[in-house]
């Protein structure tokens, strides 16, 4: 692959590896994904953002997981790749706009630094065509759904990608990682789907855990906090 230009950034301790194309004249490659996300072999990060890919004027970004999968949204890559476009004057005004395959995504700058933004996310939908969920068109709310033979009672739904959540209050690292690999995969979800552990504490917080399609354990997810 030759000699790269790459930026790491985090969110909240979910990491992205930032690769610019317009610096680094290369074909980014399944195997190159993989190598670069490894974290014993590689940089080591929870994904890739390629771009901005600058087309009539217009920029946008592709994200791919760990596993060579292209994903169509990341909160945490949105909000990084904003702080990216300001650090390499790609974005030299308060507001950016780019697209990604799920949609235009408009990120506000709210301090000079380009480290507290505000993202716009998208519409939720609950209903299964969007997520998407096999059978019929209905909206997946508190839904009984068997995964592993264990039934679970969940609710879905999308936000420019699809999550799958689980209300409990058994929050814990070990649990979303035993379970969410049977759910990520399940056939229930064509395009696979990401899954977290959910507890309501009041009305100004919740407590989540989640596994990422594609990325696996994950420290944080803007989507899915969204979700």
């Amino acid at each position: 692959m030759g000699s790269l230009i790459i930026r790491k950034y985090h969110g909240l301790g979910n990491d992205y590896l930032v690769i610019d194309p317009n610096k680094n004249p290369v074909e980014l490659k399944e195997s190159h994904i993989k190598c670069l996300c490894k974290r014993n072999f590689g940089i080591g990060a929870d994904g890739i953002l390629y771009g901005p890919i600058i087309e009539n004027g217009r920029m946008k970004v592709r994200v791919f997981n760990p596993d060579g999968s292209e994903a169509t949204s990341s909160g945490t890559g949105i909000r990084i790749f904003a702080k990216y476009l300001k650090d390499e004057h790609y974005a030299k005004e308060q507001t950016v706009e780019f697209s990604t395959i799920s949609g235009t995504v408009t990120v506000d700058f709210l301090n000079e630094e380009g480290t507290l933004v505000r993202a716009d996310i998208g519409k939720a939908s609950f209903w299964a065509k969007d997520i998407p969920v096999v059978g019929e068109n209905r909206e997946v709310i508190n839904e009984t759904m068997n995964f592993g033979d264990q039934d679970y009672v969940v609710t879905c739904l999308s936000v420019g990608n699809p999550h799958c959540a689980l209300f409990t209050s058994d929050v814990s690292m070990k649990r979303v990682v035993e379970i969410g690999p049977k759910i990520e995969s399940s056939p229930l979800f064509p395009d696979r789907i990401n899954f977290m552990l959910a507890n309501v504490k009041d009305r100004n917080h919740i407590e989540i855990e989640v596994y990422e399609r594609g990325a696996g354990y994950t420290l944080a997810s803007g989507t899915s906090a969204c979700a």
